[in-house]
């Protein structure tokens, strides 16, 4: 049989980076202990030298001390002192989130990657900053969003500055095209006219200098992700009450995907989800010609405490059933792999665990086609409450 594969991941980086982990630091500098300064000189200090949960960080007067000396180079994104972790009090995203010191649990509240002098908190995409621009010993350490001003910019352990290539592989300096093939894809956006979002076809979407939305559609600047944000208020399409900034899958010449349930083919993904307000379809498999019916024949959900499930449709009329299938902390990376072989079964894998599910034979009338993004399950009045999805390899294979 022929087969015909469709490639969208991310390209690998090169060994001339050699990067170990936090912040891309390379092999001279991995893994090494000593004082984080900034502004006015100052040293990153755990309050009191204190060990306990919550402590804060706080800038003061550099002294020596092991309060003073921060691990970077540890292989996952964290920065270290006293045996804990830099974090962001309760995950927080919000501007003027508190930084204190915790236990590591591997979150991305815990994560911290470089863009130029400043510390990125992975999670958040907000800048390590000094509260009020203060140099005064005792000022608190917190998040916001990224500005270049000096309360925002630090040196690290040996006299280093952050470097910018991101332990991901991914180039953080071009648009989505520059590190995925998007040549098979449509991106559909949550604003446009009422009931008819824009689209942006394959062609605009293709190269390093490719189409960017910097509100919905755009490469992260701290880890090379392609990012797709979904608010709760936006334009949807006519069957749907929920906005959405999701790739619909195409063929090479520019028409829609269509295929049919025979033969193999299987969708595969690594993301995160650092953001949901209750409920985000991250992967479809989706109706297209044969019927009337504009239903997915399935949906995998992701929900805030970390629960994934996966909807399968009951027929094409409508009805879904939701089966759970794992569970990730918000903010932390996981992989899955959506596949249909035979004609007759979906396989959903979840960081390497299958389980499959029957396709009802009333299905096979239906051509399909892929989907991939961040479409949001709530909606209301708001625009800053919504869904953030970032990926960082997704791939499609028919055959």
């Amino acid at each position: 049989m022929k087969r015909r594969s469709k490639l969208l991941i991310a390209f690998t980086a090169t060994a001339v980076v050699a990067t170990l982990g936090v912040l891309g630091i390379t092999a001279a500098t991995a893994s090494t202990a000593g004082p984080i300064t900034g502004l006015g000189g100052k040293c990153v200090d755990v309050a009191g030298a204190n060990t306990a949960n919550g402590t804060a960080v706080q800038l003061y007067d550099c002294n020596g001390t092991s309060a003073q000396s921060w691990t970077v180079g540890t292989g996952d994104n964290t920065v270290r002192a006293l045996g804990k972790c830099l974090d962001v009090t309760a995950a927080s995203t919000s501007n003027g989130a508190k930084v204190q010191l915790y236990d590591c649990n591997g979150t991305a509240a815990q994560q911290w990657t470089g863009s130029g002098a400043a510390l990125v908190n992975t999670g958040s995409g907000k800048c390590l900053d000094a509260t009020d621009q203060s140099s005064a010993n005792g000022t608190r350490l917190q998040i916001w969003s990224c500005t270049g001003a000096a309360n925002q910019s630090w040196t690290l352990p040996g006299g280093t500055t952050t470097p910018t290539t991101p332990s991901s592989g991914l180039n953080p300096n071009v648009a989505p095209g520059g590190n995925f093939d998007l040549s098979i894809w449509q991106l559909q956006l949550p604003v446009g006219s009422p009931g008819a979002p824009t689209t942006i076809q394959p062609a605009q979407l293709k190269g390093p200098n490719g189409y960017t939305n910097p509100a919905y559609f755009f490469t992260d600047k701290t880890d090379g992700s392609m990012t797709f944000w979904a608010p709760e208020q936006g334009v949807t399409t006519p069957n749907s009450n929920y906005a959405r900034s999701e790739l619909r899958e195409m063929n090479a010449d520019g028409s829609a995907a269509d295929w049919r349930l025979s033969g193999s083919h299987k969708l595969s993904a690594t993301l995160r989800i650092p953001s949901v307000t209750k409920n985000v379809c991250v992967g479809q498999i989706h109706l297209g010609s044969g019927g009337p019916s504009t239903k997915p024949l399935v949906e995998l959900y992701y929900r805030p405490n970390g629960d994934i499930y996966l909807g399968t449709e009951v027929s094409p009329d409508g009805g879904q059933d939701l089966h759970p299938v794992g569970n990730v902390p918000l903010g932390v990376k996981w992989s899955y792999v959506i596949a249909v072989s035979g004609g007759n079964t979906v396989k959903l894998t979840i960081n390497g665990s299958t389980t499959s599910y029957p396709i009802p034979s009333s299905f096979n009338q239906y051509g399909m086609y892929f989907k991939a993004g961040s479409y949001n399950q709530s909606s209301s009045d708001s625009t800053t409450n919504g869904a953030k999805v970032k990926f960082y390899s997704l791939t499609v294979n028919h055959g």
